[in-house]
């Protein structure tokens, strides 16, 4: 009776010793950041101790696309896939994973066959694609408002220019902050439009770059602005250092975040937005505490004295005459 048992359970396990058994993984995901794709295949109860008694094969979609034969130690991998490879000094391990490079990399199903001698097994991984932000919501949503907040407020300071200071001497500087703000407008919303969309890439870094770079115009804006309406003082002079801060701030961070596909300094660069907007804000309340004290903003003494002094001496030479 007994040697009738030991002779089961022997042939019970033989045949359970002869499939090789693998870590179950349905799928594996890669991103536009990942320069390698790593498929992973192991094995859990290798028994090899040379890697000349394994063979491994790879296969997608029935094909077979990377080869390994450890008799040979020579490895093959197919015309579509040359990047393709594995480790032979982890097979001992376990570790049968393929690794390639992005360009390679297919959406879809790969097998991955492993003959150990006379013990052989199989598994299937699903290769998936997945879309990431570059940056996160957040920090998208701050990145496109604070330059559109700036530039709203600059168009309220240029309300109030032209409602409350209205001579000959504004006219053409009026017309120029109007054309300069229209083209700077148009420029960040097409920056926004661009850079809002999806994933790390030239595109949203050109994006990036159009809402960034342009906003050193709104320091030349501001300083126009101030110039017609009071003149240069110590506050004004204060606030478009804060901007220039403000910008410096910004570029240092896009530069570095153009750099990384996970920016890591999106921090600075919104910080540096920001700055620059609650310059504009600063800007615009000054100017209307300043022209609630006043009719009418009164334009700095030089641009006065000029054409007063010009009628004086045109009405003198009417009177030698």
């Amino acid at each position: 009776m007994w040697p009738l048992v030991v002779l089961l359970l022997l042939g019970s396990a033989r045949c359970g010793s002869a499939q090789l058994i693998f870590n179950t993984t349905k799928s594996v995901e890669y991103t536009v950041c990942n320069q390698t794709v790593v498929i992973p295949c192991f094995v859990n109860n290798m028994e090899a101790k040379s890697i000349a008694e394994l063979y491994v094969k790879w296969k997608f979609k029935g094909k077979d696309i990377f080869i390994f034969d450890g008799g040979q130690q020579k490895s093959k991998p197919s015309d579509n896939f040359t990047s393709a490879k594995i480790s032979p000094s982890e097979l001992l391990n376990g570790i049968a994973s393929l690794t390639m490079d992005k360009r390679d990399a297919v959406l879809g199903n790969y097998t991955c066959e492993v003959t150990e001698l006379s013990r052989e097994g199989e598994t299937i991984v699903e290769l998936k694609y997945r879309v990431v932000s570059w940056f996160s919501p957040n920090e998208n949503i701050l990145t496109v408002i604070f330059p559109i907040l700036a530039i709203l407020l600059f168009w309220g300071q240029f309300g109030v220019v032209t409602l409350k200071y209205k001579s000959s001497y504004t006219k053409e500087k009026t017309i120029f902050l109007l054309v300069t703000g229209l083209v700077l407008t148009i420029v960040v919303i097409v920056g926004a439009i661009l850079f809002i969309p999806g994933e790390y890439s030239t595109k949203n870094a050109c994006g990036l770059g159009l809402i960034v770079i342009p906003t050193a115009i709104l320091i030349l804006l501001h300083y126009y602005v101030f110039m017609i309406t009071m003149g240069m003082s110590f506050f004004t002079i204060a606030i478009l250092i804060l901007q220039v801060l403000g910008h410096v701030l910004s570029v240092v961070g896009f530069s570095l975040c153009v750099s990384e596909c996970t920016p890591v300094h999106g921090p600075l660069l919104i910080s540096g937005l920001g700055i620059i907007a609650l310059a504009e804000l600063l800007g615009l309340v000054y100017m209307k505490c300043v022209a609630s004290n006043h009719k009418t903003i009164q334009p700095p003494r030089k641009a006065v004295e000029e054409p007063l002094n010009a009628f004086k001496e045109s009405k003198g030479m009417m009177n030698d005459e």
